[in-house]
């Protein structure tokens, strides 16, 4: 493994995603949402009715963290979504297309090209969420002069949910093709949603087997774990007491949560490594 051959196959993948213009359609997208939400956002907040009373001053907060939070919602599904079809066809359509067996015949270990690879998408996906999500807080605060605080909390969590996919799809493009492996990652992702809703509702009803269940389903994907933990850092005491909503949990991811996934996406990164070292090409 050579951090000089690491670095050469990142390039190489960063090019090759700018020749397909993945990066200027992320960014006009990325635009694009920017663009609706601020507008959406302008005529809310031109219509709210607020008095000079201190209960509607903190209405008027609850509001508008609300709307940063929407906002906030979509961009971490759409950081999702990014981390699972940036490389959901770098590894088995280069296999399928004969480009990997020409690359890997050059003096560069498999290892060095799944990590490049993995490590420019990883990149990527960062560079989006900040964007994406200081994109939202500019607007907030350019529109309503409201400033999300906790804002350097949630990112980096919204980071590492998106590169537990990023993960899981790299190692599934070493076993699976393209179409198969895509499906299989956003089935993937619906697991891990649905098993939080399951948590939340059976810590709301006190049904300690549905807590239990979506609390293992989160062990096996904490990617929605770490966004409900990520809202519970951005939200104030006030909406945390609400009831279950996608930005207030009756079950808050714990730190030990944060933890296994850092844990999970080198233990699936590993695997993919010990895949692709073993793969016929």
């Amino acid at each position: 493994m050579s951090v000089y051959r690491i670095w050469t196959i990142m390039r190489l993948t960063f090019l090759e995603a700018r020749r397909r213009r993945i990066v200027p359609a992320a960014l006009a997208c990325g635009g694009l949402f920017l663009l609706v939400y601020g507008t959406a956002l302008y005529f809310i907040f031109a219509n709210m009715n607020g008095g000079p009373g201190p209960v509607n001053v903190l209405q008027r907060q609850a509001q508008l963290e609300f709307l940063v939070l929407a906002g906030l919602y979509v961009v971490n599904f759409l950081a999702v979504a990014a981390a699972v079809l940036l490389p959901v066809d770098t590894l088995s359509g280069e296999i399928d297309s004969g480009v990997m067996q020409t690359l890997a015949s050059k003096p560069i270990g498999r290892s060095d090209i799944v990590l490049g690879k993995w490590l420019t998408y990883l990149a990527m996906t960062a560079a989006y969420v900040v964007l994406m999500g200081g994109g939202i807080a500019v607007i907030a605060f350019a529109v309503t002069g409201f400033w999300q605080p906790h804002l350097e909390r949630a990112l980096p969590l919204m980071m590492l949910a998106a590169a537990v996919m990023l993960t899981v799809t790299t190692a599934g493009g070493v076993r699976l093709t393209t179409i198969t492996n895509g499906i299989v990652a956003f089935g993937f992702y619906g697991l891990a949603f649905i098993g939080g809703w399951v948590e939340q509702i059976g810590t709301f009803t006190q049904n300690e087997a549905a807590r239990y269940i979506g609390t293992a389903i989160s062990l096996v994907n904490p990617s929605d774990a770490l966004w409900r933990r990520a809202a519970h850092e951005l939200l104030p005491p006030l909406l945390r007491n609400l009831p279950v909503t996608p930005f207030a949990s009756a079950s808050v991811p714990s730190t030990a949560m944060i933890v296994w996934a850092g844990v999970f996406v080198v233990l699936v990164l590993g695997l993919a490594l010990r895949w692709f070292a073993r793969r016929p090409l």
